[in-house]
């Protein structure tokens, strides 16, 4: 079983802590980049206001584009829903602990 460090990361100015292998470091915090300049180009347009709903915006947007690059071929999806899988894993068990501090 692989064991994982505890992981700040920040999005749209909000911090959360995650837990993640050290080999799938550097991919969450791509990840995490990306999701944040996406929530903030769709929070920076205006036409979406509160931050559940520019992450449910970015969210649509991006999954848009992971299905737009797998009916294209050349996509792992079970690769991908392996890792998205242990990235929901990580944020449920993190997320109790941060909504207390809001």
């Amino acid at each position: 079983m692989k064991t994982g460090k505890a992981l700040d990361v920040t999005i749209m100015g909000r911090e959360f802590r995650v837990t993640c292998p050290d080999e799938e470091r550097e991919e969450l915090l791509q990840a995490v980049a990306y999701l944040d300049k996406k929530m903030r180009e769709i929070r920076d347009s205006g036409k979406v206001v509160g931050s559940e709903r520019v992450a449910i915006m970015a969210a649509l947007n991006i999954t848009h584009e992971l299905l737009t690059t797998r009916n294209r071929g050349g996509f792992d999806m079970e690769e991908f829903k392996r890792r998205i899988d242990h990235m929901q894993a990580a944020l449920d068990a993190v997320m109790p602990e941060q909504d207390k501090l809001f």
